[in-house]
């Protein structure tokens, strides 16, 4: 983590990640994509979600998070900062001459060579299925269906702990601490995600949270009563309703918003700890 001195109030607190670690260079263009700022709003313009909008413009890079490229080998040619993700990128050259952008683990090296196989050494980056990986090694980017491409453990930092075998699945500690199972044939990287110092990153001040498109939000407490259920009253008072709700009045805070019949929950041994 890097720290600043306290020449104003905000800089005393603010605190951003080391990106000594990158390639000081510019995307690869042809990798690059332009996402339209959609500022928190649907096909119909109305707002769908609240807090969002302005913010610095970014380009987008194109992610494979398949990595279906079986038995070619690729080298590690850069590490480079996403503008869309909490995670870093390694720009990866195959053997073949194709080129691509995917999830940086934690410790690869500029240089290093990477393999997708369904049996491939069991080094940082190398990609293949989880019946093959032993019991405690961590994995990223894993698949939950085959040739699906990697949807768990994806962010900063994030992994899953391999815990066992059980007939066709592999049981998975997320790093959330829910336990599930995931077909055994799904293709999961080794290592853990790069750039784990992201969660310690203080914002500091107000402004910035606005280069990254977050809006201001208001408490609910201190609006009126037309504009919220918690609004109101004389001076500060408690919200007055008995369990906590949004502007529109659906109960927040504690409740379940998982789907009981989702038919993923057969999978989940173990919910993540409140």
């Amino acid at each position: 983590m890097k720290t600043y001195k306290p020449t104003t109030p905000s800089r005393r607190q603010l605190t951003t990640v080391d990106y000594g670690v990158l390639t000081a260079v510019k995307p690869m263009k042809a990798l690059t994509a332009k996402l339209a700022s959609r500022a928190g709003r649907n096909n119909q313009g109305r707002i769908t979600m609240r807090h969002q909008g302005s913010g610095n413009k970014k380009t987008y890079r194109l992610v494979d998070f398949k990595q279906d490229k079986i038995g070619i080998p690729g080298r590690v040619k850069t590490i480079e900062y996403d503008p869309y993700r909490t995670a870093f990128i390694a720009l990866i050259v195959y053997k073949d001459g194709e080129w691509r952008y995917i999830l940086a683990p934690k410790d690869l090296t500029i240089g290093a060579e990477i393999l997708t196989a369904q049996q491939a050494p069991l080094a940082v980056g190398n990609r293949l299925i989880l019946k093959n990986i032993p019991i405690g090694y961590l994995v990223y980017n894993v698949e939950s269906h085959p040739n699906k491409g990697g949807q768990l453990a994806r962010s900063a930092g994030a992994y899953a702990e391999v815990l066992g075998q059980e007939g066709n699945y592999s049981i998975l500690k997320l790093s959330s601490g829910e336990v599930r199972k995931v077909l055994s044939d799904s293709f999961a990287s080794i290592g853990q995600v790069s750039n784990p110092d992201w969660n310690l990153v203080n914002i500091g001040k107000a402004g910035r949270s606005r280069w990254l498109g977050i809006r201001p939000t208001v408490r609910g407490n201190a609006m009126n009563p037309v504009d919220h259920p918690h609004g109101g009253g004389e001076g500060r008072q408690p919200r007055g309703t008995k369990r906590p709700k949004d502007i529109w009045g659906n109960i927040t805070g504690g409740r379940k918003t998982r789907n009981k019949n989702k038919w993923s929950n057969k999978l989940i041994m173990q919910r993540r700890p409140k």
